[in-house]
């Protein structure tokens, strides 16, 4: 059906916008807390913004799955 294909062709494109903003949110906030901690005297290192790939990769996991699922259903149709 024309359904499972737009759902494989959506979480596919979110899955992709996800990294993408994954690495501008890492790398924006490893900036921030590298100035901070020089500058200011922040006690949380640069490296804890890595963090925040924990919850944006299971955002793209779970959106790489859905889209494999969907991919299936749609050629099973």
């Amino acid at each position: 059906m024309k359904k499972y294909k737009c759902l494989t062709y959506l979480f596919t494109t979110l899955a992709i916008l996800l990294s993408n903003v994954m690495c501008v949110t890492v790398a924006y906030n490893y900036c921030t807390l590298q100035w901070c901690g020089q500058y200011k005297g922040c006690s949380a290192p640069a490296d804890t913004a890595f963090l925040l790939c924990i919850p944006y990769g299971v955002g793209m996991i779970i959106c790489v799955v859905l889209a494999w699922f969907f991919a299936k259903k749609h050629q099973k149709s």
